[in-house]
């Protein structure tokens, strides 16, 4: 009989899956094709650039969606890719209706959306609905004058005077350092921008403003997408007494500081006020006009708690369908115990609701911050298992699974993101999570042709970790990704079953069950430490008949499993395995 290697195998069972779910996972034919879905997030900067100006466009993603299609991707979330000055690279919008022109034009994001959709791939636009770019003709008109028909369309505040001196209304903070409020000679006022200065705040609690966002939504969706990501969501309203924030203490009783030198606030005057949810509930309603097809919503919910976390669905599930949960992928630390918490916590304590779980993306450095000196590849196959074995939906980041890893700039000469700029030494920026894309081997990585100045450099790793290097090695991060990708998407335990913790009391090992609705059940067992361990699985205890675990998935060279029951796990090593 003619044998096969096990990457053969995987892509084998990708391409099954692929044939198997096609029908059910395509964002046109299914309304819940997003539950338990892979959604890849793509930085277009940073993609594929296919003219040559070193700067990644839209073109050069569609040249890549069969690559998307073999990882087994459902759906792509695009940043920002908008006319925009670029102060914040898109997320400072000055043209809610078009393309940027340096991402190319709006016939090609339909061009993308087609091929996409060919695929069974869903296109994610991120919809900004708390600022404007400064260079908007809304806020141009608004700034113009108190009169104007505009003049209320951003968040405009008088002065408070002391002692003879113009001071901003209040101590509400920017994001990303100083005060939130910039003075502006023509109005005579303050607007208020949470983020850079030329963002300023809409004014959601006119209802022109929405109206007008409502109609972006709607252009959009005629435009063929599967979703919107809903940038900064939870800052779209602020106290209408606006009081001053209080100050986060630190041991001392004094205010702790930031890298730009400021007093850190809390953000109960500026973040998550109740008003918002009524935004949801009407974007909700925007989208469910659309016939024939789901459009969803993720929200951008950096939120203290899953009890917050779980208000975002809506009472009536009518708001979110994809808060994201940074409850679990931003811990930060190697720590069972928590990780066992709060993967359990987003399978009991949201109603049954689909988490979205999520790791890395272009605000935070990658995966890699995880690691310490040594098994950096072991630790992030950990990662991905909890990614995609847990029952999620989960999102990744473009270049997680090759392990592209963070490469901060090593001079602040060498900086794009305004953030490091302000910020340097202590606050490097966001460039370092954000370089391009590593294709192969060649000078510039195949993100663009020889010779070209790539707008963030390529960084070192290039050499080894690529798309190339990688497709042929069944030991890859690559064949990792596409086998954890492929388990999630046609094995019935993996994709859709219950999730159930096991061994709540080991610090050492995080292993857990996923029940198929007809009993069929896989184990996933994940090491935590650097040392290697034996770990047994209480099957019974949890109704299991079968009593013998078959490998479907386990670390490079790890062992398999020793004896009925349980397994032996290497360094950071990972077994996934099927109860028979």
């Amino acid at each position: 009989m003619r044998t096969i290697s096990r990457f053969q195998g995987a892509i084998l069972l990708a391409l099954a899956c692929a044939s198997a779910v096609s029908a059910q996972s395509a964002p046109q034919q299914n309304p819940n094709w997003w539950k338990n879905a892979v959604i890849y997030e793509i930085y277009p900067r940073s993609f594929q650039d296919s003219n040559g100006d070193g700067i990644g466009d839209l073109n050069g993603i569609t040249s890549h969606l069969d690559y998307l299609q073999t990882l087994g991707v459902n759906a792509v979330w695009l940043t920002p890719n908008y006319p925009s000055p670029q102060i914040d690279f898109g997320y400072d919008i000055s043209d809610y209706d078009n393309i940027d022109p340096q991402y190319g034009t709006l016939a090609d994001f339909d061009r993308l959306v087609a091929g996409a959709r060919q695929r069974h791939i869903g296109i994610i636009m991120d919809l900004v609905l708390n600022h404007t770019s400064d260079q908007h003709p809304w806020f141009k008109e608004s700034a113009s004058s108190r009169t104007n028909p505009k003049a209320d369309w951003y968040t405009w505040h008088d002065p408070k005077i002391v002692n003879g001196h113009r001071l901003p209304p209040n101590n509400w903070e920017s994001v990303f350092g100083g005060s939130a409020w910039q003075w502006d000679p023509a109005r005579r006022q303050y607007y208020y921008h949470r983020f850079y200065i030329q963002q300023p705040d809409l004014n959601w609690n006119n209802p022109q403003v929405r109206k007008a966002m409502y109609d972006v939504e709607r252009f959009w969706i005629r435009h063929g997408v599967a979703g919107f990501r809903l940038d900064a969501i939870t800052s779209l309203f602020e106290d209408p007494q606006d009081r001053d924030e209080p100050y986060v203490l630190g041991p001392d009783g004094k205010p702790l500081t930031n890298a730009y030198g400021d007093k850190v606030v809390q953000t109960i005057y500026t973040d998550d006020l109740p008003e918002v949810h009524t935004v949801i509930r009407q974007l909700r309603q925007v989208a469910d006009q659309t016939h024939g097809r789901k459009v969803i919503l993720i929200g951008e919910t950096y939120l203290p708690s899953v009890t917050d976390l779980r208000r975002w669905f809506g009472a009536k599930n009518d708001e979110l369908d994809l808060p994201m949960d940074m409850q679990v992928g931003f811990i930060n630390k190697f720590d069972v115990s928590l990780f066992r918490q709060r993967i359990n916590d987003a399978e009991t304590k949201i109603d049954g609701n689909m988490p979205l779980f999520v790791f890395d993306n272009h605000d935070n450095p990658r995966w890699d911050r995880y690691v310490t000196a040594d098994h950096k590849d072991d630790v992030g196959r950990v990662l991905s298992t909890i990614l995609f074995a847990s029952r999620d939906t989960a999102l990744m980041y473009y270049g997680d699974e090759i392990g592209m890893v963070t490469t901060p700039p090593a001079r602040k000469e060498d900086i794009r993101d305004p953030i490091g700029i302000r910020g340097w030494p202590k606050e490097k920026g966001r460039d370092g999570e954000r370089t391009p894309m590593q294709w192969n081997s060649s000078p510039i990585a195949g993100f663009s042709p020889a010779g070209v100045k790539t707008w963030l450099p390529i960084p070192p790793s290039y050499a080894r970790v690529n798309v190339a290097a990688e497709e042929g090695n069944p030991d890859s991060m690559l064949s990792w990704y596409q086998q954890l990708i492929a388990l999630k998407k046609n094995d019935a335990a993996v994709h859709a079953g219950r999730e159930v913790m096991l061994n709540p009391t080991d610090d050492r090992v995080l292993s857990w069950l996923r029940i198929a609705p007809d009993g069929e059940a896989v184990v996933v067992a994940c090491n935590f430490t650097a040392q290697p361990q034996t770990i047994g699985f209480p099957l019974a205890r949890y109704g299991m008949r079968g009593r013998v675990v078959r490998t479907l998935l386990k670390t490079p060279g790890a062992p398999n499993v020793s004896r009925a029951g349980q397994v032996q796990l290497g360094p950071y090593g990972v077994y996934i395995g099927r109860v028979e």
